[in-house]
């Protein structure tokens, strides 16, 4: 990654974020009332001299004494100091950086970079990631104890057609495993504190936590990996046609009941494909190897991880709440679906339903109906139907 990109791209991002903080504290205070004529004449009388402030040694002795541990003077300096770097025998960038700041952006205890990426994070990202997540789940909950699952039950004595190869298959369990494993550990770190902590514990709580970290952490290359490989695999068969036009405007008939002719995937799966997995999942990708330190001849600056962590996170939940709907329709939202995908072919009639441009021409010969040379074959096939 260029470094005077990224540079640039993190500290847009958090100028952005830095502006939303400031835009949300109050601006000014309210006025003090005046000062009425009985109020002047029953103050101090003439000969009264304030008495001289403490001198700052006093002051923090003082608060030493009445307050130990209170090291706000400390920071207080450190902040009205702005991003000054002191001395350090740590190796690295910035880390004689006590507390990150902009020092273009007017002084105020929220203008600080950190505290801004802290409660974006905090007052965007969590809730309102987490509140689209539930009604993703919600809607789609609702959704099948209203309509049930799509489809019929076809019998496959009559011939079975190969979907999926046995490569296939195993490429896509393997995502979906590590998928699953970043999505749990993702999550309980962003929301554990809300939804675990209080009836778990802080000991319980920060074991899990710790070891579900170290757990993403490894899964995520494997996930890495196995992504491009379902974007190299599936890519020719997620091409947008023509036909995928009317499978939109119809909405996949998933509202009617009405199936739309769709070819080996329908423009529902290819949305999956583009938005989920290719650009959501290579955001998520991206983001993740910089968040581990995997990227070569990169600083890693508090900027740089800021903005990997705000598109990491922001990319990961749209991710979930597509892959909510993937795993539904592959499994209790459409009947046959799962079994596609564990045992890599079904039946005729199901293709014939749910895939009827993607059986025609494996009628007509265009398309081989079965691809995996270890695969048994399939039985013989019936004629198409006659219009």
């Amino acid at each position: 990654m260029n470094m005077a990109f990224s540079r640039w791209l993190a500290a847009g991002l958090l100028t952005i974020a830095s502006a939303w903080v400031q835009a949300q504290s109050p601006t000014s205070l309210p006025a003090a009332p005046p000062v009425s004529t009985a109020d002047k004449a029953s103050g101090p009388p003439a000969d009264f001299v304030v008495p001289a402030d403490p001198k700052p040694d006093e002051n923090n002795a003082a608060r030493a004494k009445s307050q130990p541990g209170n090291n706000a003077p400390f920071w207080r300096s450190v902040r009205q100091s702005g991003e000054v770097e002191g001395v350090t025998n740590l190796p690295g960038v910035e880390k004689g950086v006590l507390i990150q700041r902009f020092v273009t952006y007017p002084a105020s205890d929220h203008t600080n970079a950190g505290e801004a990426w802290r409660q974006v994070r905090n007052r965007v990202i969590i809730p309102y990631g987490g509140s689209l997540m539930l009604i993703v789940l919600v809607a789609i909950a609702l959704f099948y104890f209203r309509r049930g699952a799509v489809g019929h039950e076809h019998p496959e004595s009559r011939g079975r057609i190969e979907r999926f190869t046995s490569f296939e298959r195993a490429a896509h369990w393997l995502n979906a495993i590590a998928f699953v494993l970043l999505g749990i550990s993702g999550v309980v770190m962003a929301f554990g504190k809300i939804l675990l902590l209080p009836w778990m514990g802080h000991d319980i709580f920060g074991a899990l936590t710790y070891g579900l970290k170290t757990l993403h952490n490894f899964v995520g290359p494997l996930f890495a990996v196995s992504l491009l490989v379902i974007i190299l695999t599936f890519l020719q068969d997620n091409i947008p046609r023509a036909w995928d036009w009317l499978w939109i405007k119809k909405g996949g008939g998933l509202f009617t009941g009405e199936e739309v002719p769709s070819h080996r995937f329908n423009a529902g799966e290819k949305g999956v494909f583009w938005i989920g997995a290719f650009v959501l999942g290579l955001t998520v990708v991206a983001s993740g190897l910089v968040l581990n330190h995997l990227i070569p001849n990169m600083l890693y600056t508090r900027g740089q991880m800021q903005a990997a962590h705000m598109f990491h996170a922001v990319a990961a939940v749209l991710m979930l709440c597509i892959i909510f709907g993937h795993i539904y329709l592959g499994t209790l939202g459409m009947r046959g679906a799962y079994r596609a995908m564990r045992t890599g072919y079904v039946s005729e009639g199901w293709a014939r339903e749910h895939h009827e441009l993607w059986y025609e021409d494996i009628q007509a010969g265009k398309i081989p109906a079965q691809r995996s040379s270890a695969s048994p074959s399939p039985e013989p096939r019936t004629q198409p139907r006659k219009a």
